[in-house]
């Protein structure tokens, strides 16, 4: 899966393909397709914004520091 982008793209399309057409196909029920590709497209934001997350957390590690001045 990619990015943010990719899976706001999913979840768009598939609410057009769920409420904003009234194609009708024999063997696909659009509705549902539309449906399963909100699903996967919140899934991954979701996972997204969790891996951008963890990535944001730094934690303050004191640094020791040694000098050794040269006389």
């Amino acid at each position: 899966m990619g990015g943010m982008g990719s899976c706001i793209a999913l979840i768009t399309v598939g609410a057009i393909l769920t409420f904003a057409t009234d194609w009708k196909m024999d063997s696909v029920n659009l509705d549902l397709v539309g449906l399963i590709m909100m699903a996967v497209g919140a899934i991954g934001l979701a996972a997204y914004a969790s891996v951008l997350k963890r990535r944001r957390i730094t934690t303050a590690v004191p640094v020791a520091e040694e000098r050794r001045d040269i006389l």
